[in-house]
């Protein structure tokens, strides 16, 4: 990166993290979309002609971020005695995959994010997460349409990796 992220910012911190973790490094970062869409993309994105797709699904989660941080503390670090799941906005420097893919990110310490979620939600008497499950036999439909809104790998991954791989499913199919 052209940029010096100065780890004791928080906010720089975060950002350095997203970069990693938008490149395949492995971060306590949990991604996140704000997009429903954009989600369905990642979903469905390992799905190709030879997929197996009989009796399997693809899940897509709906966080309630904006209720989830007005109801329960944000905690900032990573290293927290606390179990926690807190959200971060991250800056976007130097990672323009961030704008297009509607990105927010958790960090947590908590092994099942999930139940953790759903012990939540009873101690609040609150919903934090909805799921939707979708045939995973839709794939093909579901990519073509979500191709026809522009979310393609070129618009979601600015760059020669994004170009490259709209190309390759373009003119070779998805595989």
């Amino acid at each position: 990166s052209s940029h010096f992220f100065r780890t004791e910012d928080p906010k720089e911190y975060a950002a350095m993290l997203a970069l990693a973790q938008h490149h395949g490094y492995p971060t306590p970062l949990l991604d996140w979309t704000l997009s429903p869409y954009v989600a369905a993309y990642f979903a469905f994105s390992e799905y190709h002609e030879n997929s197996e797709v009989e009796g399997k699904s693809v899940r897509i989660l709906q966080f309630a971020a904006p209720k989830w941080n007005s109801d329960l503390e944000r905690i900032q670090t990573i290293d927290s005695p606390f179990m926690h799941l807190s959200i971060l906005d991250p800056l976007a420097i130097g990672n323009p995959r961030m704008i297009p893919q509607q990105a927010l990110a958790t960090v947590t310490n908590v092994d099942d994010i999930e139940s953790y979620i759903r012990n939540r939600e009873m101690e609040k008497d609150k919903s934090y997460l909805t799921a939707v499950d979708i045939p995973a036999s839709c794939w093909k439909e579901a990519r073509v349409n979500l191709g026809m809104m522009g979310i393609t790998p070129g618009s979601l991954f600015p760059g020669y990796e994004g170009v490259f791989k709209e190309l390759k499913e373009r003119y070779l199919g998805f595989r």
